[in-house]
């Protein structure tokens, strides 16, 4: 048996059995960190200690940094057809261990053992697969040129990856940069959030162990002290970012003040998700919690901004309450249907505030309560919240939890300028049976994506990434090598 077919018990039996290491990895191998500081990581599942996490200051990072420096050389020099076998033999490490690493997750990030088994360790391995398959396929370019002289267009590896991921999708995000940045020849460093770095630390043993060379990939664990170490580092090449908009910033200040290291930022989000009248309201309903309420509402782009045309608000808004109850709080090692915890008590606590102020501006409708499980108390309810007014902070402020915000629209164009009302532009959605309406206003919207009929659609093989304060760069599909390479003309004169 395998993913939510697993009783139970067997899930929190294999929970308690399993070894956890929380030091960093740098050249090859697990070290203690100069000062031996570490600290507690605590499960948001059930309120337990369940690691140490070694804190990595300066000196760690630079040892990790100076390490992918020394391996990347010879990494870039393989033929592409060696990198991408090596990088095949980890996506089979991967899948094999994939039971291991989702467990790990579930217990550091609280999200439910049915959703790491079935979607983000099969998401990391075919991320993995498709990048290795694409080290050995891109082709360089012959320009025209005058007679007498050939010119050869390729595209280079620039060196050493900074890679600083974020918490809510800890493993999957970690492989949309790792995988791109080591089918190019680069070698990294990845920084994974403090509050969930157990399965980078075990991604980087399994690389050792596919044969990955020493320093080829190095995992640097700890807080702001360890990412600012990095991101200022005057010995990386690239920096590519997942997270807030805020610390993007930060980010890109740092980046002028060091070394003008090539950046790839992807920041937050407020999507939205209209729904026209003529919809399947009962499918748009279904697909609005989905994209509300999933992995707990901490999704960047999650379509929590849901824009209904008012001849169907009341007939949607009822169908939505009810598809909310499919994400009630449960057990993350129970296998059941459901949504997770937050990642942590303080988060759940500034998700409640905006709920309350949501309730005190506009109406709740249904859900919101703090729900306590298996000795934890970073569970909630998803909350659906109407009654506002289009500029309220509700409308406009990421959240970063299970909360939607309903809101009436009459004609097309308002729609989508209450749609793009806002500094983010990372994805959106709209639900229509007419085609000539989907077309149009997808052209409209300012999002990198833009889903038709469904929310949040995602795939490998389609890049990722927003527009405005959301960033820029793309993560997913060949257009990610873009990140991690630069373009490099060797011109041949002969005649």
């Amino acid at each position: 048996m395998s993913g939510t077919d697993q009783p139970r018990a067997d899930w929190h039996r294999r929970a308690a059995a399993l070894a956890m290491d929380g030091r960093a990895h740098i050249g090859g191998r697990r070290r203690d960190t100069e000062s031996g500081r570490r600290e507690p990581v605590v499960s948001p599942a059930n309120g337990g200690r369940i690691a140490e996490l070694s804190i990595c200051a300066a000196v760690d990072v630079d040892r990790a940094v100076a390490a992918a420096r020394r391996a990347q050389p010879a990494w870039a020099a393989l033929p592409g057809q060696e990198r991408k076998e090596v990088l095949l033999r980890l996506a089979d490490s991967l899948e094999q261990h994939s039971e291991e690493l989702a467990l790990l997750e579930t217990l550091d990030i609280g999200k439910p053992i049915g959703q790491t088994t079935t979607v983000d360790l099969p998401g990391t391995v075919a991320t993995f697969r498709f990048y290795a398959e694409a080290a050995d396929k891109r082709a360089g370019e012959l320009p025209s040129t005058p007679p007498g002289a050939t010119a050869m267009v390729t595209r280079e590896p620039l060196g050493v990856v900074a890679a600083i991921v974020p918490w809510n999708y800890p493993l999957e995000i970690a492989s949309w940069k790792v995988a791109p940045a080591l089918a190019a020849g680069n070698t990294v460093v990845l920084k994974p959030a403090e509050q969930s770095s157990l399965t980078a630390l075990r991604l980087a043993d399994l690389a050792a162990e596919a044969g990955l060379p020493d320093g080829a990939l190095n995992v640097v664990t700890g807080g702001a002290e360890t990412g600012a170490a990095l991101s200022a580092h005057m010995d990386v090449d690239v920096l590519a970012f997942t997270g807030s908009t805020e610390v993007a910033r930060e980010l890109l200040v740092t980046a002028g003040r060091s070394n003008l290291k090539r950046l790839a930022l992807e920041a937050g989000g407020k999507s939205a998700n209209l729904v026209f009248a003529d919809a399947d309201l009962a499918a748009a309903a279904e697909m609005a919690a989905a994209g509300a309420f999933y992995n707990q509402g901490q999704v960047c782009s999650a379509n929590s901004r849901i824009l209904v045309q008012r001849p169907v608000l009341e007939e949607f808004t009822a169908a939505l309450v009810k598809a909310a109850a499919a994400y009630r709080p449960v057990d993350p090692l129970s296998g059941a249907a459901g949504n997770g915890a937050l990642i942590s008590t303080a988060h759940t606590d500034s998700v409640q505030e905006w709920i309350r102020r949501g309730e005190a501006d506009g109406e709740l409708l249904d859900g919101g309560r703090r729900v306590e499980i298996t000795g934890s108390d970073a569970y909630l309810e998803p909350a659906v919240v109407t009654g506002l007014d289009a500029a309220h902070p509700l409308h406009t402020e990421e959240v970063f939890g299970p909360v939607a915000v309903v809101h009436p629209f009459d004609t097309e164009d308002e729609a989508v300028r209450l749609a793009n009302a806002t500094r983010y532009g990372l994805a959106a959605s709209l639900w229509t049976d007419d085609f000539r309406r989907a077309q149009r206003t997808a052209a409209r919207l300012v999002a990198g994506t833009v889903s038709v009929n469904t929310v949040d659609a995602l795939s490998v093989t389609t890049p990722f990434g927003g527009f405005k304060q959301s960033g820029f760069g793309r993560d997913l599909s060949l257009h990610a090598l873009d990140n991690y390479t630069a373009l490099k003309t060797t011109w041949l004169q002969w005649g």
